[in-house]
């Protein structure tokens, strides 16, 4: 017997859209998220008067819609006028201003940027937005190096509506005065979906990625119970789409409980994968707390002193925080004999 006879046959997979499983892909409808985008459609109205909108700064925990939500207001912008530019740049991929402007002119359908300098490209920017009026989303904001493209949309674009994307809401505190008092935003929370959103929205997904009758129901219930309890739709998704190559796996032509089941216990890689986002020194200390989970974070910054960290405690605290507002962690309070103290562990800890 050879090692492929068992398994199923030619091109067969369980997998009708594999696209649809990937947390990118956009649906028809976006479920759930109807008043975050219409707020988002009233900030960008004015451009259609030759005003400009409001500035948004968007935050909340990763995996909840932000960035589905924007995506999707501005593919109903284009298709509703050519008049106002849609311009959506993920800071994490392009993350210093040449970068950004670069992104800009091809967005912008301008082809001949080779040897051009950032000035000679922040003319051209300008020379076709100003003709009408541009919607600017910069995701992942935090991610950026620099933030010189933000200060030249402020100042030299006359109609636009500038929308930032981030995890961290405690970002904006960092933003150089002399941008945050040009940008002024409006403070736009997304928050976590509910048991049955969680649930909704993944049914959503089944119906796009995979043949009707696969899925056996309590398998997909236990799906979405670990994905509304991780309050993380990415999870989610990274579910179906393991528990079925798990069935794949078994050449089996349904997806049941035994599958989801080890899928879960793989969660925790997927979230060490998602943690190569992280800049480096809180990469440190997020691998510091997996090895040291439940640890008091008075303990955990002397093991992050002994293995070569530089950063003050403040600093250090100020860190734990920020991978906490992403969803890397989890933190809690405790009084013991030497009076408060807080305690750290990572996200995905017993399955």
């Amino acid at each position: 017997m050879g090692v492929f006879d068992d398994m199923l046959k030619g091109g067969e997979s369980l997998i009708r859209n594999e696209a649809a499983l990937d947390y990118d892909f956009l649906p028809k409808l976006l479920p759930y998220r109807e008043q975050e985008q219409k707020y988002l459609a009233t900030c960008i109205k004015p451009l259609f008067s030759g005003r400009s909108g409001r500035n948004l700064f968007i935050h909340g925990p990763p995996g909840i819609g932000k960035t589905a939500a924007t995506r999707h207001v501005l593919r109903d912008l284009e298709e509703q006028t050519d008049d106002v530019h849609a311009l959506y740049i993920n800071c994490w991929q392009k993350n210093t201003t040449y970068k950004v402007l670069l992104e800009m002119c091809d967005l912008l359908g301008y082809r001949f940027t080779q040897n051009k300098k950032a000035v000679e490209l922040y003319k051209i920017v300008a020379g076709i937005v100003n003709k009408s009026g541009a919607v600017f989303v910069f995701d992942e904001i935090d991610k950026a190096e620099d933030f010189d493209f933000l200060y030249f949309v402020l100042e030299e674009i006359y109609n636009k509506a500038v929308f930032l994307i981030t995890n961290y809401k405690s970002w904006l505190v960092e933003l150089d005065e002399r941008i945050k008092s040009r940008l002024i935003p409006e403070m736009v929370e997304f928050k976590h979906y509910n048991e049955t959103e969680t649930k909704g929205i993944l049914k959503d997904r089944l119906g796009y990625a995979f043949p009707d009758g696969v899925w056996d129901d309590k398998a997909f219930g236990l799906v979405a119970k670990k994905a509304a309890e991780l309050k993380d739709i990415r999870s989610g998704l990274f579910l179906l789409k393991e528990a079925s190559l798990q069935a794949e796996e078994k050449s089996s032509k349904k997806i049941g409980v035994p599958e989801v089941n080890e899928a879960i216990r793989k969660l925790d890689d997927f979230t060490v994968k998602n943690s190569a986002e992280l800049e480096a020194e809180s990469k440190i200390i997020y691998d510091l707390v997996r090895q040291h989970s439940g640890k008091r974070i008075g303990d955990l910054y002397k093991l992050y002193q002994k293995k070569g960290g530089v950063s003050s405690y403040k600093t250090f605290q100020r860190k734990i925080a920020k991978l906490e507002e992403g969803k890397y962690l989890t933190t809690k309070k405790e009084t013991g004999t030497g009076g408060n103290t807080t305690i750290v562990e990572k996200k995905l800890s017993d399955f």
